[in-house]
């Protein structure tokens, strides 16, 4: 049976290399993404641990914020290419919207929680160092993921046209 690569390679010898090192690139990016995503999930951990545990709302949500990070994190590092079947494209692309949305909202709310206060909450005085790490893994989290995205659906629309 032929298959897409064979027909490719035959039409265009250049075209298997460069699908070859675009699939790479999507994979640094989900890699690098799902590592960012569990850096956001590592920091809120440590904060909660030392220092939110007794705020009831907030360190709730701290622990969520742990937890959620870690389940996308660990779905975008699996090897779901592979086990996923024919349904790997669907789950990949749920995990990583759902990283993006995740990290996007994380920022958002922590840019809120500096100027106002939220859920009855206001914070007194931040880590900067913690601020400052939760800040870069949440952008870089949402800009590989995003590039992640938008790479594979380019990658599938231009396939489909072949």
């Amino acid at each position: 049976m032929t298959s897409v690569d064979d027909l490719r390679s035959s039409a265009h010898p250049q075209a298997t290399t460069t699908s070859r090192s675009s699939g790479t690139a999507w994979l640094a990016a989900r890699v690098v993404g799902g590592l960012s995503l569990l850096a956001v999930g590592a920091v809120h951990l440590q904060q909660y641990l030392l220092l939110y545990w007794v705020i009831p709302t907030i360190g709730t949500l701290f622990v969520l914020n742990f937890a959620v990070a870690t389940v996308l994190g660990v779905l975008l590092l699996a090897p779901l290419d592979r086990w996923g079947g024919r349904w790997a494209a669907v789950f990949l692309g749920l995990a990583s919207s759902g990283g993006v949305a995740f990290a996007v909202v994380t920022f958002v709310l922590l840019e809120i929680s500096e100027r106002t206060p939220l859920f009855g909450f206001r914070e007194p005085g931040y880590d900067p160092v913690a601020i400052t790490a939760s800040q870069v893994a949440e952008i870089a989290t949402a800009v590989l993921l995003g590039t992640y995205l938008v790479a594979r659906f380019v990658a599938r629309t231009s396939l489909r046209r072949w």
